[in-house]
């Protein structure tokens, strides 16, 4: 290495090690350290039980709770200020079930049940509970049109919040046929009533059209998902949810256990993948896309089908002879179409083609006479041998050759 080189290499090292450190005091300078909380994925108990942060939130408030996915009134002895909240549809309670908790409201519990879901027809199908009361269930032939108010949303007021819709596609009532008048109903009769409290005994047992404001449907636990407003907040969250949940729990509150019924909702495989697996299966979607696009045909015009392949002698003769005539062996193919005329001439004239020279030239004349074209320098040319590079003089060499040929 020369001098000028190594004083090049030298003030360029220089240069580098000079941007790194202004690099690296810039970083520092601007570098703050912070704490960020993620959440993971629910699992277990918060991924089953849709009133798992209702529980959460009771225990937190002092209230004594049990959450589980069965009645079992054999093993949960139920106490007379209890409460038991059925969040699953009432039709999937047995007789025995049914007596043996309007049985235990009489006696000063407190029972919330909803009604089944909307756009099922019911008709004269049992349902516990509500059967007993006199409760009549709405069904979706009761709906003549689609701006009939029985199936829309109903809006809740909370202070200082925005109106929060509730009971959407919910199925409604009327209790026109109870024998009791409730403590308290949400709605009227031109669009049915959403929520009732009827007086049972020493007890009260409560009707929703449904109960999903107090689950944590809508959040996936997910924090990539729920940052990209795809899972949504919690419905127990929201502070109308939490304040009409307190009220519906409201008789009974802190005085006895809170039964929790609740139905198991194990999320499908599809689910499970899409919400939790999305950091493998998303760069395995591009790899594939992209290897798709790689693979597949260019956009443009068509092109034309290939040739088929021919077996014709006669075309690979005349690429024979192309071939032959290309590498400068243009004499040879003119000495042989020559023999073939002369040949011939000698079965059909052996007088003609024994003589030699002018002579026969002349004779050739004389037989072909009648034919255009066909004078003594046309035919001395034809048999002389032409240049190898002459193509013109060639070509119409063999064509006279062939057409005395074909003439004899």
């Amino acid at each position: 290495m020369n001098r000028g080189n190594a004083v090049f290499v030298a003030v360029g090292a220089v240069v580098v090690i000079a941007l790194a450190l202004i690099i690296g005091v810039i970083w520092k300078r601007g570098y703050v350290k912070v704490e960020e909380t993620v959440d993971s994925p629910r699992t277990g108990e918060a991924a089953s039980n849709p009133l798992y942060v209702l529980k959460l939130a009771l225990q937190k408030d002092g209230v004594k709770v049990d959450a589980r996915q069965r009645l079992l009134l054999s093993t949960h002895t139920l106490k007379p200020r209890d409460t038991v909240l059925i969040y699953r549809d009432p039709r999937t309670l047995s007789a025995s079930d049914a007596d043996a908790l309007l049985a235990w409201v009489e006696h000063g519990g407190h029972l919330i049940v909803r009604t089944p879901p909307w756009r099922e027809n019911i008709g004269s199908s049992p349902v516990p509970v509500l059967d007993a009361l006199g409760v009549t269930l709405l069904d979706a032939d009761d709906v003549p049109d689609a701006e009939d108010q029985r199936d829309q949303c109903v809006g809740l007021y909370e202070r200082s919040t925005a109106p929060q819709d509730l009971f959407c596609d919910a199925r409604r009532f009327y209790f026109y046929n109870s024998e009791v008048d409730p403590d308290f109903a949400w709605g009227d009769e031109d669009s049915a009533y959403v929520y009732a409290r009827f007086p049972f005994g020493e007890g009260k047992v409560d009707v929703l059209s449904d109960l999903d404001f107090l689950s944590n449907r809508g959040g996936t636990g997910n924090s990539f998902l729920d940052g990209l407003g795809m899972g949504g907040r919690d419905r127990i969250a929201k502070p109308g949810s939490a304040a009409l949940a307190r009220q519906v729990l409201a008789p009974n509150y802190r005085a006895g256990t809170i039964h929790l019924i609740y139905a198991a909702e194990v999320p499908s495989l599809w689910k499970t993948l899409i919400v939790n697996s999305w950091m493998a299966w998303l760069p395995l979607l591009l790899w594939l896309l992209g290897w798709l696009w790689q693979r597949m045909q260019r956009l443009g015009p068509l092109r034309p089908a290939p040739a088929m392949e021919r077996r014709s002698l006669l075309e690979h003769i005349v690429a024979s002879g192309e071939h032959i005539y290309r590498y400068g062996y243009g004499p040879s193919l003119h000495a042989a179409v020559r023999a073939a005329f002369l040949a011939r001439l000698r079965r059909r004239d052996p007088y003609a083609a024994a003589i030699q020279g002018e002579a026969q030239i002349d004779l050739l004349a004389q037989r072909y006479k009648n034919e255009p074209n066909l004078d003594v320098a046309a035919i001395r040319d034809a048999l002389a041998t032409p240049l190898a590079r002459d193509h013109a003089a060639f070509r119409a060499r063999i064509a006279t050759l062939i057409r005395m040929r074909n003439r004899l």
